[in-house]
């Protein structure tokens, strides 16, 4: 089924809600409560989201919310579909209403809609973007679940959410990037403006090894910039001087010994592994800098 077009859905999840259009009747009489009305369910006659994209909900976040609804109630309605006779389907609010039971409520106030299963998922996916403390992948799956499930365009997806379509598209890339990345980013050991330079480094392996660079060592975003141009520099089997190019990984190592040093150094290195590493000095004293900034 096509998604009707709406206006205005870049102004958040209420100005859908709040959109004629998307009311598919508001004469529907089956059960207590009419499409439209705002009325106090029953949490028994109310199911959860099936298309709720966020499976992680934080217990002591909730436990604090459940001890306000307490003292100062729902301020705020939750949404539903009329599912049948007195049976209804979250559209939005679900920390709401997990709350709601923790506090021990049997009923708690809702928006009733109609809605249908495409529009349900399309609601849910974009209140989940819009969450404060969404991370930047689960950000970038919602975008792609909204693109593939509903069949939006990169330019009609950014009207629905309110976003620059770059935006969108940054967000898309990082989706591109290696599983254990993303694992970081979802973690929060490297941040959106990481994982956008990552996604300018050619090639997952040296993804990989500026990521773990990035935890180790808390590199700015601007290392990581500087070490994208450097890497994607195209590397030859031989030097100039017909030695051996250094595998990715020791072009690396190589690159933090210099920064730490604020020198030159050189790594040779054989085809079996074997090598060693040139550190200059100019004088004992030079030399014992470099003694003092290896922690020896």
């Amino acid at each position: 089924m096509a998604i009707q077009k709406r206006t205005g859905l870049g102004r958040g999840l209420s100005a859908i809600l709040e959109s004629p259009e998307t009311d598919i009747t508001s004469k529907d009489i089956s059960g207590n409560y009419v499409a439209g009305a705002i009325a106090n369910l029953s949490v028994s006659k109310i199911e959860t989201n099936p298309f709720q994209p966020r499976e992680d909900f934080d217990e002591s976040a909730l436990a604090e919310l459940s001890q306000s609804i307490l003292e100062q109630g729902i301020i705020q309605p939750l949404t539903v579909r009329k599912m049948g006779y007195d049976k209804y389907q979250l559209i939005s609010g679900e920390r709401r209403f997990r709350a709601a039971k923790i506090a021990g409520l049997n009923a708690v106030p809702c928006y009733i809609r109609v809605a249908n299963d495409e529009q349900m998922l399309e609601w849910a996916l974009i209140e989940n973007i819009q969450r404060e403390n969404l991370n930047a992948i689960e950000i970038a799956i919602s975008y792609s679940r909204l693109i593939e499930e509903c069949s939006l365009t990169q330019d009609e997806l950014s009207k629905r959410v309110g976003k620059n379509r770059s935006t969108v598209t940054n967000y898309m890339r990082l989706l591109k990037l290696p599983a254990e990345v993303q694992a970081a980013i979802r973690d929060g050991s490297i941040g959106m403006a990481h994982a956008r330079a990552l996604v300018n480094i050619e090639g997952e392996a040296k993804q990989l090894v500026i990521t773990r660079k990035i935890i180790a060592e808390g590199l700015s975003v601007r290392d990581v910039e500087k070490l994208a141009r450097q890497l994607n520099k195209v590397l030859t089997p031989l030097t100039k001087s017909g030695k051996v190019a250094l595998p990715l990984k020791y072009e690396v190592i190589k690159d933090s010994i210099q920064e730490r040093l604020n020198r030159k150094v050189e790594i040779n290195r054989t085809p079996k592994g074997k090598g060693n590493i040139v550190i200059p000095f100019i004088s004992d004293e030079d030399l014992q800098t470099i003694v003092s900034k290896l922690g020896i």
